[in-house]
């Protein structure tokens, strides 16, 4: 893999992360509001939906470069971030067999780029 494709897969991951986290952070306030408009009103679900964007837009940028087989495995470690920012942003607690499944994922992962 070049060091370009490793950044695309970096920032696709990032940014993955940071629109559930702003999704999250949009709408966990206490609202009577229906979620619709919530959504609509939120600036950090609109964070979300931007991140989402460029998101896409960087993903078929890897799917042009990378085969399938090992982009799409790559995209899992976004749920090792999702689980990094839900502890340390969102002070949600995190079991230990979360722990041991993220690092099962990032074994995966590992062993999808060992053999691309």
């Amino acid at each position: 893999m070049t060091p370009f494709l490793v950044l695309l897969f970096a920032l696709t991951v990032a940014l993955d992360v940071a629109g559930q986290t702003a999704f999250k952070l949009g709408l966990s306030r206490a609202s009577e509001a229906p979620l619709w408009k919530r959504v609509a009103t939120s600036p950090m679900a609109m964070a979300g939906f931007a991140a989402y964007g460029v998101e896409l837009v960087l993903w078929l940028a890897v799917l042009a470069r990378a085969p399938l087989s090992v982009a799409f495995p790559l995209a899992a470690l976004s749920y090792c971030g999702v689980l990094v920012t839900s502890r340390f942003v969102l002070h949600e607690r995190v079991s230990g067999r979360r722990w041991l499944g993220a690092s099962v994922v990032t074994l995966g992962v590992a062993l999808v780029c060992l053999s691309a």
